[in-house]
C-alpha cells in the first residue's frame, strides 16, 4: 500500500529532485499574494498561494522555478473529493503503474492557518503521510491536491460539529483511563464491576470538566457558507495544510475530476502538468 495518503482514502508522495541548478531565491512581497499558472493538458489553472503558509508557499515556488512539476501527472483522482498531483515518479510513467510513492527527501512542517484557511472547494493543500508514522502532520515535499469535495446540508454540518465535540470528550476520557490502567486491570481481575462503573462515571465527569474549559468546536460563518454552497471536504480541516486556492480554471479542475480512472484512481488518460509558472 502507498505510504502517502489523505485520511484512509488518498495515497500521496514524491522522490528526490536532482540534476537542475536552483534559481536564485525570489523576493516575496508580503503585501501581495503570489499567483501561479498550472498549465495542464486539459487547460490552465490560475491559483494564489497564501502568505499565512510561507514554508509551503516558498517550497511550491522553488519547485515551480526548478521545473520539478513539468511532465508530472494528476495521478490520483476521486470525484467529489480531490485531484492529486506532484509525484516526480509520474513523469512518463507507463500505463497501470502505481504512483504516489516518491518524495523529495524532505518534509515541510505543518502550517495550519485554521479556521481562516480551510478545505473549501478549489483550495490547494499538501499531501502527507498518515498520523501513525507522521504524528506532527508534516507535509510532503512536493505533492499537492486540489479540493473538489461536495456540498453539505446544514443538518450534516451540525452533526459533524457534534461528532467533533464527542471525539474531544472521548480523547479526554481515554487519556484519563490510561493513567488509571493498573487500577482498572486490578478491578477487572477481581471482577469488581461496581468499582469499574464508579471509576468510569468519575472519569467521564473529569473528562467533561476538562473540555468544558474550552469553547466547543463550531464551524465559522465562512465555513458554513462555503461548505453548504460551493462545497469542500470539512473532515480534512486542521489535518492537512491548506496553502492556496484556485482563482481561475475551476472548470478545468472539474473536467479532471470527471475523467475515467482505474482501480487505483489513476486516470486512464494521462493528464499532464506541462508547466507551473510564477506570475509576476
Amino acid at each position: 500500500m502507498n505510504k502517502y495518503f489523505v485520511l484512509t482514502i488518498i495515497l500521496l508522495g514524491c522522490i528526490a529532485f536532482s540534476g537542475c541548478e536552483s534559481k536564485p531565491k525570489r523576493v516575496i512581497n508580503m503585501n501581495e499574494e503570489v499567483k501561479v499558472r498550472i498549465e495542464t493538458s486539459k487547460g490552465d489553472i490560475i491559483a494564489k498561494l497564501y502568505n499565512e503558509t510561507p514554508k509551503h508557499r516558498d517550497n511550491f515556488i522553488k519547485l515551480a522555478d526548478n521545473g520539478v512539476y513539468e511532465g508530472t501527472l494528476f495521478h490520483r483522482v476521486i470525484k467529489d473529493f480531490m485531484i492529486q498531483a506532484g509525484d516526480p515518479d509520474s513523469k512518463k510513467a507507463p500505463k497501470g503503474k502505481l504512483l504516489g510513492e516518491g518524495d523529495m527527501g524532505y518534509t515541510i512542517p505543518a502550517e495550519f492557518a485554521y479556521p481562516q484557511r480551510f478545505h473549501k472547494k478549489g483550495v490547494l493543500a499538501a499531501a502527507r503521510q498518515g498520523d501513525n508514522v507522521n504524528p506532527e502532520k508534516a507535509s510532503s515535499g512536493c505533492q499537492f491536491y486540489i479540493v473538489t469535495g461536495k456540498v453539505y446540508s446544514d443538518s450534516t454540518l451540525l452533526s459533524m460539529e457534534q461528532q467533533r465535540n464527542q471525539m474531544r470528550l472521548n480523547n479526554a476520557f481515554n487519556a484519563l483511563a490510561q493513567k488509571h490502567m493498573k487500577e482498572i486491570f486490578k478491578m477487572r481481575k477481581a471482577q469488581d464491576n461496581e468499582g469499574l462503573m464508579d471509576l468510569q462515571e468519575k472519569l467521564i465527569a473529569e473528562a467533561q470538566a476538562q473540555i468544558d474549559q474550552e469553547a466547543p468546536f463550531q464551524f465559522t460563518k465562512e465555513q458554513l457558507e462555503a461548505y453548504s454552497t460551493v462545497g469542500g471536504t470539512p473532515h480534512l480541516d486542521n489535518e492537512y495544510t491548506v496553502f492556496g486556492e484556485v482563482l481561475e480554471g475551476m472548470d478545468i479542475v472539474d473536467q479532471i475530476q470527471r475523467v475515467a480512472t482505474d482501480g487505483n484512481d489513476r486516470p486512464e488518460e494521462d493528464i499532464i502538468i506541462k508547466k507551473v509558472t510564477i506570475l509576476e
